[in-house]
């Protein structure tokens, strides 16, 4: 069964809903359900608090007075007597007091429970109050109707302490009437019925809200989005809002401008592979027809020719699967030990006829002969491709300069020319299959247009570095770095 997908205004509402309903169960808990229990946990603590100040100014000369301002302001009952239930002090503060009217016998009692506790006792009594009515919300003390014959259910709590007052035991007894909180329940209840709807209406309301502000700028985003996915790179997408909506709005307007770039290079791949291709097929197709209907044309040289456009178009074709391979990460290496140096002296051996007929110069600069663990056969295309560009692209004086250069345990092989040289914003597009710096330039008819490609991935493939600086009207030096 196929999951629902909730827009994000329901989810926001939900989230509101979940909140609110939480808010509104917790009210109901502790405002109704536990408001008894909270208020008898509160006397009690009231009735401890109490009996501990006291102990403090037991010793005091105005113990009356500190009694009475316990005893008011905790609304309690406080009584102290002596070992013979002779009473020190006391203060009559709570209606229906029940310390105070304790006799000698029952005094014993308390001090007996307390003395087998410790020297504190703490009891709940609850008892039937005839005729105590109720306040209603007037203020008014009248009899209630509904209960049983006018009697209320009363809780007395009786705190028993003893204590050392001028060296002699003492008890301190405490009392305090806890409440019927029905009436009270009963308000809140409605109270808690109007807040409840309030916060309902609130949380849709705000959930509503947020929720436009929050899915606006997505809803934007996500229409933009469409139309990239549909070719319309130049479409901008909104970076205004909260930060990450503006942030997302940046990353994604960058991912077009370069998908737009993409698009680009990819046009100008067809349209290269496509001339590249037809170029050696025509010249086969032309003269293997000429030959065919001229039996004069059937010569060595043209066959030999023939033999160069197919050779072209075989190099075409196995750079496009080396280059395929090398990022795709399937090519593997034949590792061995060998001498970099000569590797390089005999790929410069097939620029022999192209310097000595073209007046090319091509030079190799190195102190010492340098043996790296590596795929001989791969490196050697890498060196050839970078002399090669340097060839396409070399200035007048067709000078190239080859470099190896020891240091740590690297070695650099540069390769440089005296051509345009190349912007500085462009060097990280070079290594692009088919990418050219100058679209007016016309490519020697040696190479593929895959060779920087094919460099770069070999390198890296081979765990080393490569790179390109470069100045304009002076020239470019392409380098790779390879361990000893």
């Amino acid at each position: 069964m196929k999951r629902i997908k909730l827009s994000l205004k329901w989810k926001v509402f939900l989230c509101f809903a979940v909140f609110t309903a939480a808010i509104i169960c917790l009210l109901w808990l502790f405002q109704t359900v536990f408001l008894e229990d909270f208020y008898k946990m509160i006397k009690t603590r009231s009735i401890h608090s109490s009996a501990v100040t006291l102990i403090k100014n037991i010793e005091q000369d105005d113990l009356e007075t500190v009694i009475s301002n316990i005893a008011e302001s905790n609304d309690i009952c406080i009584r102290v007597v002596d070992q013979n239930g002779t009473d020190i002090s006391g203060a009559e503060m709570a209606r229906d007091c029940t310390i105070h009217k304790l006799g000698a016998r029952q005094l014993s009692i308390y001090y007996l429970n307390a003395l087998e506790n410790n020297g504190e006792y703490l009891e709940r009594r609850v008892k039937f109050t005839p005729n105590i009515g109720f306040f209603d919300e007037f203020g008014w003390n009248s009899t209630n109707p509904n209960t049983d014959q006018s009697r209320k259910e009363m809780e007395s709590i009786i705190y028993v302490k003893l204590t050392q007052r001028d060296n002699q035991e003492v008890m301190i007894m405490l009392n305090a009437v806890i409440s019927p909180v029905d009436a009270t329940v009963c308000t809140l209840r409605i109270q808690l019925m109007w807040i409840s709807v309030i916060l309902i209406l609130l949380a849709l309301i705000l959930s509503i809200m947020i929720a436009k502000i929050i899915s606006r700028p997505i809803e934007k985003i996500n229409d933009s989005a469409k139309l990239l996915a549909k070719g319309k790179y130049d479409i901008t997408f909104p970076n205004n809002g909260y930060r990450e909506i503006a942030e997302l709005g940046d990353t994604l307007n960058y991912a077009a401008t370069e998908l737009s770039k993409t698009e680009e290079l990819r046009r100008e791949l067809i349209a290269n592979v496509s001339h590249d291709l037809r170029t050696p097929l025509t010249m086969i197709t032309g003269y293997g027809e000429v030959m065919r209907d001229l039996p004069g044309e059937n010569t060595p040289e043209n066959v030999q020719i023939i033999i160069d456009e197919a050779k072209r178009l075989t190099d075409l074709v196995n750079d496009m699967l080396d280059i395929s391979k090398l990022q795709s990460g399937t090519q593997t290496l034949k590792l061995e030990r060998f001498s970099l140096t000569e590797t390089i002296q005999d790929t410069m051996l097939r620029y022999h006829k192209l310097t000595e007929h073209d007046g090319y110069q091509i030079s190799f600069l190195y102190r010492e002969n340098v043996f790296v663990t590596a795929d001989q056969l791969r490196i050697s295309q890498v060196v050839y491709n970078l002399i090669n560009n340097a060839i396409v692209y070399t200035g007048e004086d067709k000078k190239i300069e080859v470099s190896q250069t020891v240091y740590d345990d690297k070695v650099r092989i540069s390769v440089t020319d005296t051509g345009e040289g190349i912007e500085q914003d462009m060097l990280p597009l070079i290594w692009d299959r088919y990418y050219k710096v100058d679209k007016t330039h016309k490519r020697a008819v040696v190479g593929t247009g895959l060779g920087l490609s094919i460099v770069k991935s070999t390198v890296e493939l081979h765990g080393g570095t490569c790179g390109v600086t470069s100045q304009k009207g002076v020239g470019s030096t392409f380098w790779f770095e390879l361990k000893l």
